[in-house]
């Protein structure tokens, strides 16, 4: 049994010690620390991932929106392809400044200050009577969901047990996945008014609970707050654990990085975080070089040109497939561990993304009834279990764990401004490239997914099971202790 495997199975929190004669009441006062803590992670990250939810509403929001806001307001289609794509140019300005908000005013404030902007801006679209009031609220959208793509997972990854913190993390991807099927299906009875409307909600929420969620105490002890550093750990951990060991490997962790000298984002590409920011932005850039957002993004369209009558049905199916295996991306985080989930995941996109290229070859060379039309819905429903699997969450679990402290706020903004740039790059670029050539646009895909399998082996550092002052001193040679060297 390896040393990652006996970390995974010790007990995940250590209660201060009892009186010996005393067996039964130690007993079940352990079982009330663990529950208590237990509860308090739970709600911490509940309220983190209302901020997910949101996001994947927001994304959501569009599609089907398009036919009530292009009627009411009188809007060309390139009016609101505007209104559509705009808020991606929102996201790569909220992701640039993510990491320097939430490092100054905290994990906490920083999703505050997200829910507001999202609050603003649909309330601007809720009541708009022309573009310009749409616009700038899909803005307003774009900036507060570019910020909570970075600051949630970052959250919950320095909250939670190093037992559970994949698992935890991945709820965030999850919650994502089900705010935009809920809009999907909600928009196809409501108005786009009503829905705006609803996309406040989530906000409000998350208003509420962070006014009773600890903050982050690594943030707290990175940014000079000792005493409330140890209150916030105890909090989560439970009133009767003992926090000794863990305080005190965070507190030594956080001196050695006061010895460094200040960061700035060009220290990013020194030798000592080279090897995390190529993990981080690798993941990044295959990930979203790897399809999924012209998959996502024109899924029906996808099905209309591979020859379904409509896409209806073909969208309804990797909605009912994705949030499962999504789920069991979730269960099996802790478990199997990071990198044999991404390889499978990247193996499955690959395949997706091959059968849907086979399917318009074999519509171009006519091979076969239907064949073309079964190729096509078994490509995209196993892209989208696939992905939801491992490709989709694990990128920002990563993401959250590889950083230290000094440099995550810098390092985030890049990790997120290269995933939204990407997702702009390929959503702008996909139709032309369908047209340039359709078989061949996804054998691209398929070949990018297939290189995401190789620099996972390579590169990839498996976390799960170490904490992330174990897992940042591995990958950062100036935090090494000289036992690790």
């Amino acid at each position: 049994m390896d040393l990652e495997d006996q970390e995974a199975q010790k007990p995940l929190l250590v209660t201060a010690p009892g009186r010996i004669g005393d067996g039964s009441h130690l007993a079940e006062s352990d079982a009330a620390s663990s529950s208590s803590s237990i509860a308090v992670v739970v709600a911490s990250t509940a309220v983190a991932v209302a901020g997910s939810f949101e996001f994947g509403i927001s994304v959501g929001y569009s599609s089907p929106s398009q036919s009530g806001i292009m009627r009411d307001l009188s809007l060309s289609l390139a009016e609101y392809s505007v209104f559509g794509s705009i808020l991606t140019i929102g996201a790569m300005l909220g992701a640039v400044v993510s990491g320097t908000v939430a490092d100054r005013v905290g994990r906490r404030s920083a999703m505050a200050i997200s829910d507001l902007l999202c609050i603003f801006g649909y309330l601007l679209i809720t009541f708009s009577q022309n573009f310009w009031w749409l616009d700038i609220g899909r803005f307003s959208i774009g900036c507060g969901i570019g910020l909570l793509s970075y600051v949630v997972p970052v959250y919950i990854s320095e909250i939670t047990p190093k037992n559970l913190r994949g698992g935890f993390a991945t709820v965030n991807q999850f919650m994502i996945c089900c705010g935009a099927s809920l809009a999907y299906v909600l928009g196809t009875f409501i108005t786009w008014r009503t829905l705006a409307i609803i996309g406040v909600a989530p906000c409000l929420l998350q208003l509420v609970g962070l006014l009773v969620t600890p903050e982050s105490p690594r943030w707290l002890a990175r940014f000079g707050h000792p005493g409330a550093f140890e209150a916030a750990l105890q909090k989560l951990r439970g009133k009767g654990t003992d926090i000794s060991d863990e305080a005190t490997g965070i507190k030594d962790f956080t001196e050695k990085l006061q010895q460094l000298p200040k960061s700035k984002m060009l220290d990013l590409f020194q030798k000592d975080y080279i090897r995390a920011v190529t993990v981080g932005v690798g993941l990044m850039v295959l990930q979203q070089f790897g399809g999924v957002n012209a998959i996502c993004f024109y899924a029906s369209e996808i099905f209309v040109s591979a020859g379904f009558s409509s896409g209806n049905t073909g969208m309804l199916a990797m909605v009912a497939v994705q949030i499962p295996m999504t789920g069991l991306g979730v269960i099996l985080m802790d478990k199997a561990g990071r990198r044999p989930l991404l390889m499978v995941s990247a193996a499955g996109t690959c395949l997706g993304c091959l059968l849907v290229g086979l399917s318009f070859l074999a519509k171009e060379h006519h091979w076969g009834k239907d064949l073309n039309l079964v190729l096509a819905l078994a490509g995209i429903l196993i892209f989208g279990g696939s992905f939801s699997l491992g490709m989709g969450g694990i990128p920002w679990v990563i993401m959250s764990e590889i950083f230290p402290i000094n440099m995550k706020g810098a390092a985030g903004s890049l990790v997120t401004l290269v995933s939204w740039l990407g997702s702009w790059i390929v959503s702008y670029a996909f139709n032309f490239l369908l047209v340039w050539n359709s078989y061949g646009t996804f054998f691209i895909f398929a070949s990018i997914c297939g290189l995401t399998v190789v620099f996972v082996e390579q590169l990839v550092p498996e976390t799960k099971g170490r904490t992330l002052e174990e897992i940042q001193a591995s990958m950062n040679s100036s935090l090494a202790s000289p036992s690790d060297i």
